[in-house]
């Protein structure tokens, strides 16, 4: 059978607009008010969805029903996979005592927690977002931060706020090729735009990550810290999307940053150590007169993290992922989904049936290279092979309920995708005229914070920004690309990256409060992003690379 997408079922885009935001609205109450746990609001949330898409949009049973298990599907592979073993290596180093020691190196770095802050959930998570992207920054550095004595909440939102700038560009570009596929417009010059637009806010968001942990008068004691690491990440992000292309930006822009930072500590330190109020005074004295770690044991410690780097990169490399997709990939046609849905202008230019194919890519996958660092690192700190499965059954048990919750949630994003009533809220959008080029980032943001990724919201939204910026007369590679920019704001307040965050930080069934600190800096720094993009469009309009068709 085959299904037409309709855009508008209530006969007003605005009315078909709030009905289609009944889910979000769910979802979100029930985290953010009712402090449901959050598995059961995203069940709720996907309840009301498959009874949206039914009743409202008329989409068959079979259908709705094949969306929900598709996208369960790809919560549970690729992504439920990856956090598992994120979280896997986390156990393993502080099972070993190894992140002990990586977290005294860290303390001797600048035992300041907003230097750490910085060091971590900006510039070490962006190197992360550059290689493996999905939840990997967010788990890796919040359970990083949390390890080194932050709050769980504190470890949770930094982590969440300092991914953003990087996420356009993470996984090797991947956001932006997608994009480029989608919208036939030049990768090169949306790379150059979204590396137009997005240096601003590097250079904003360690201040503004330091002001959120700290409040802005201790942020200004650390300024010469956040200027460094920011403005270095900035403008390597700049030169590199503008005359390399996207696919290295985050990770030579985080190597960069981290070098910067640590150069800048040799020559200055903050006036005062700054720390929360629950630290007791004697947490500092311990930190300034523990037992220093010989090299040979920081090495030994700082090891996981080195071959978590090293197989991560090596299975983004695109002939790699083949070589092993050669071997193991099997593509599997979804029942009923596949070719069953119809999208219909003006999201595209003509009618088109979706592809709904489940990749269980299971040896290329990010996570199985995160699950070699486990084995590996395990066995070579010494742990036995029956002690590591063990570990890996308690790690297992740990997560089951946040691997159900990002199964559910993706199982809801999949829903309104293949639906289509998140295009609705799409085309509300859509019709502010010449005001789009200021909602244009805002429908990336709702994109994002929707189906938990930059790259999906481009495949979501992508032509229907490139359809309106030719009906406003603005350049479509502008809109195109801040769809891309603005959905990395979105990426905060997603269900699935704040699971993440609590899994990482042993905040399940408190998610409700992570997406109340991060919410209010999502809004704000997306808004941010809308002022840009309409400066850019109406006043700079020569900041725009030339729009080419390819």
């Amino acid at each position: 059978m085959t299904w037409a997408q309709s855009y508008n079922p209530a006969g007003n885009i605005y009315l078909s607009a709030l009905l289609a935001a009944l889910p979000v609205v769910v979802l979100l109450g029930l985290l953010s008010f009712a402090h449901v746990k959050a598995h059961w609001a995203a069940l709720t949330g996907l309840a009301s969805a498959l009874l949206l898409a039914i009743l409202f949009y008329r989409m068959p049973i079979m259908l709705a029903l094949a969306a929900a298990g598709n996208g369960a599907a790809f919560g549970l592979f690729p992504i439920g996979w990856l956090v598992l073993n994120a979280i896997f290596i986390y156990d393993i180093t502080v099972t070993t005592g190894s992140f002990e020691v990586a977290k005294q190196t860290i303390a001797g770095l600048a035992s300041d927690r907003r230097i750490q802050a910085l060091f971590i959930a900006f510039s070490f998570g962006a190197f992360i977002e550059g290689a493996a992207g999905f939840g990997a920054p967010v788990a890796i550095s919040a359970a990083m931060l949390l390890g080194l004595g932050f709050r769980p909440i504190h470890a949770a939102g930094l982590a969440l706020i300092g991914n953003t700038a990087p996420v356009a560009f993470g996984s090797l570009g991947i956001p932006l090729v997608t994009l480029a596929k989608v919208t036939g417009l030049d990768l090169g010059q949306l790379s150059a735009m979204v590396g137009r637009q997005l240096p601003f806010f590097s250079i904003l968001i360690p201040f503004w990550l330091i002001a959120a942990m700290s409040g802005w008068r201790a942020m200004w004691e650390v300024w010469p810290a956040c200027l460094v690491v920011g403005g270095t990440f900035a403008l390597s992000q700049f030169l590199v999307s503008n005359y390399h292309g996207p696919w290295l930006v985050d990770t030579i822009s985080a190597i960069v940053s981290m070098l910067a930072l640590s150069l800048l500590l040799r020559f200055w330190q903050p006036r005062t150590t700054w720390r929360f109020e629950h630290e007791a005074e004697h947490t500092a004295d311990k930190d300034s007169t523990g037992l220093v770690a010989t090299r040979r044991e920081t090495q030994r410690a700082w090891m996981p993290w080195v071959i978590l780097s090293v197989l991560v990169f090596l299975w983004s490399l695109q002939p790699v992922k083949d070589a092993l997709n050669n071997v193991s990939n099997i593509n599997i046609s979804v029942p009923y989904l596949d070719k069953g849905v119809v999208r219909v202008p003006p999201v595209v230019p003509k009618p088109k049936a979706e592809d709904a194919i489940f990749a269980l890519n299971w040896l290329s996958a990010t996570g199985t290279a995160l699950l070699l660092t486990g084995i590996l690192s395990g066995l070579l700190l010494g742990l036995r092979p029956l002690a590591l499965l063990r570990l890996y059954g308690q790690t297992l048990l740990r997560v089951r309920w946040s691997l159900l919750t990002i199964a559910t949630m993706l199982a809801l994003g999949f829903t309104t995708r293949f639906s289509g009533s998140d295009t609705t809220m799409g085309l509300a959008l859509a019709g502010t005229g010449v005001l789009f080029p200021f909602f244009s980032p805002l429908l990336g943001w709702l994109g994002t914070a929707l189906t938990g990724s930059d790259t999906s919201s481009n495949v979501l939204f992508g032509n229907l920004q490139q359809v309106t910026a030719h009906q406003i007369g603005v350049s479509p590679i502008l809109t195109a690309a801040a769809n891309s920019s603005g959905g990395v704001m979105g990426k905060m307040i997603d269900v699935q990256s704040i699971v993440v965050a609590g899994v990482a930080t042993e905040q399940q069934g408190d998610e409700g409060e992570i997406l109340r600190y991060v919410f209010f800096h999502s809004i704000a720094l997306a808004v941010m992003v809308g002022i840009l993009v309409l400066l850019q469009a109406h006043v700079f309009p020569s900041m725009v690379p030339h729009a080419a068709m390819r």
